[in-house]
């Protein structure tokens, strides 16, 4: 719908006048303009097809939080949360409205829409953009209004993207390049320049609501989650890039409830988006139909690489990036609650699983934790990079990244850990440990990694309970409880001790992978654990004799 900036309050951030302004257009109207401003084609069952400029992916060591009195005292400072001043902010906000108030011969786009499932705790969010791709994205990714929800709509947290500004003043103001993420919590705007990368929106927005969300006691996660059919038995997943999340949550006989952002309130969970971003790089449509079926019209495509007369896509090729990504609005998937037509929320999950790809082989594929091992692994936020999946990676490496989200938290960590231990508590939820890495060996042995079809299975018997009728032994390193038996797995699987053929390699892993635990961390373990009252110094394990700790 055109309209004018001052009508949607556009002049309240310094946007003047605005005659050449677009609310919320429809997808059809958005396709067609990506299309005639050179943005994009069409492709693969009408979907569209576009390039993110030279970022296709986030730029972290460019986003900036200001320092500013209403929120300073909170904000977990460091290489995630980096210091700007108010003076640098107010400079770059003024070169991108003069951008914007000097630009008004083309459209501006603005999306109008919330950031969470549950109507208790939405955010109203307004995304401002000059390029219809980004509208477009936007507009897949966040929660669409419904019939009347506009009405005296007043944004709660606004992003104004000028992808075409860059800094060229940055050395002078100390700042990385000249590229620009900038968030001013107090005065709910964030500004980017630089780039075109749609996932600074989409991660912009869930590190505000990791700002807000727990300051009101709500857990915010970067999680998936499903359910059963009758909207029973919720679980959420978590797991760093590689782990499986995605894959795991989508299960044909439990809904999906989103595959990345979500809350835990007193209601239940509930999801932050409205769409999906996925990976596509060597998408497969046999392994992975439920995504590659939700590429289809409405559906957005970055950097993808395709025959130029034909639109055929090569989903193998990575030449421009292998973070190949599509954006589509949840309904694209029909095994999901918004494609069932309800909203994205459902009650308090009754499991937890942290997913690993532990390369080393000496996690076993599946342990039950503790409340105190829940808290260390889920600060720890561990699993394994394997070579080939990143430029110079010829051995497993160890990654650990606090609340299975590092690069997105504006607190402490302990924070998020704080509220996870108490909602465990409350709501008496297991936590589960599925290593979806390898089991027996290393993966620079060269064996395979742990069958996929078996980790469903595991999956699947800790959302049923059978789990629980086995009966359990200690892992001799990290002190996990392991099944003994479960189902058709060979019991000797399910043991690294029995799983590996040399011990004493095994061993000699194992406590490799311990010290790794141990080695000293980033900034985030500084503090004292007194802080949030959780016992993070435990025995973990009984044969090297040392105590695992973590002094917060």
């Amino acid at each position: 719908m055109k309209i004018t900036g001052n009508e949607l309050g556009l002049d309240n951030i310094g946007l003047i006048n605005l005659k050449n302004v677009y609310q919320n257009s429809s997808v059809k109207t958005l396709v067609n303009d990506i299309v005639n401003n050179g943005e994009g084609v069409i492709g693969l069952r009408g979907a569209t097809m576009v390039d993110t400029g030279i970022y296709t992916g986030r730029s972290p060591k460019d986003k900036y939080i200001v320092d500013e009195p209403s929120s300073s005292n909170k904000i977990w400072w460091g290489d995630v949360n980096r210091k700007i001043s108010e003076d640098v902010f107010d400079t770059l906000y003024r070169k991108v409205v003069d951008y914007y108030n000097n630009s008004d011969e083309s459209k501006t786009y603005v999306f109008d829409g919330f950031a969470g499932a549950d109507s208790d705790y939405s955010l109203n969010v307004r995304l401002v953009a000059k390029k219809a791709w980004q509208a477009h994205f936007v507009h897949n990714m966040f929660i669409r209004p419904g019939e009347g929800e506009l009405d005296g709509f007043l944004p709660e947290f606004t992003i104004i993207n000028a992808s075409d500004v860059a800094n060229e003043d940055y050395e002078s103001m100390g700042m990385n390049s000249e590229t620009f993420i900038l968030f001013h919590l107090g005065k709910r705007i964030a500004i980017i320049g630089g780039t075109e990368y749609g996932g600074e929106m989409k991660k912009g927005i869930f590190s505000v609501l990791h700002y807000l969300l727990p300051q009101q006691d709500i857990l915010s996660m970067h999680c998936s989650a499903n359910v059963y059919l009758d909207g029973g038995n919720p679980a959420i997943f978590f797991g760093l890039s590689g782990t499986g999340k995605t894959t795991l949550s989508t299960d044909p006989v439990r809904p999906l409830i989103g595959d990345d952002e979500h809350g835990w309130s007193d209601n239940g969970i509930f999801n932050f988006e409205g769409g999906c971003y996925a990976k596509v790089i060597n998408l497969n449509k046999e392994e992975e139909p439920d995504i590659y079926n939700a590429i289809r019209e409405g559906a957005l495509l970055e950097n993808v690489v395709y025959d130029t007369e034909t639109k055929e896509i090569d989903f193998t090729d990575g030449s421009k990036t292998e973070n190949t990504r599509v954006s589509y609005p949840l309904n694209h998937i029909d095994n999901s609650v918004n494609g069932q037509g309800k909203p994205s929320i459902a009650g308090h999950p009754e499991k937890i699983i942290f997913l690993t790809c532990d390369a080393y082989g000496v996690f076993p594929p599946v342990a039950k934790l503790s409340a105190e091992q829940a808290m260390y692994h889920f600060i720890s936020g561990y699993t394994a990079k394997v070579a080939g999946t990143e430029l110079g990676v010829t051995e497993p490496t160890s990654t650990f990244s606090p609340c299975f989200g590092g690069p997105f938290l504006t607190l402490h960590p302990l924070r998020y850990a704080e509220l996870l231990k108490e909602k465990m508590e409350k709501y008496d939820v297991n936590v589960y440990m599925v290593n979806t890495g390898w089991v027996g060996a290393s993966a620079k042995s060269g064996a395979n990694r742990f069958s996929l079809p078996k980790t469903r299975d595991i999956v699947n018997s800790i959302l049923g309970g059978q789990i629980e009728e086995s009966k359990f032994e200690i892992d001799p390193y990290f002190g996990f409880q392991i099944p003994k038996t479960l189902g058709d797995i060979d019991s000797n699987l399910l043991n690294p001790v029995r799983a590996w053929n040399n011990l004493n390699e095994y061993h000699a892993t194992a406590k490799d992978l311990v010290r790794k635990f141990q080695a000293p961390k980033p900034a985030h373990y500084s503090q004292s654990v007194i802080i949030y009252g959780i016992n993070m110094c435990f025995s973990i394990t009984v044969v090297i004799g040392v105590t695992m700790c973590f002094n917060f």
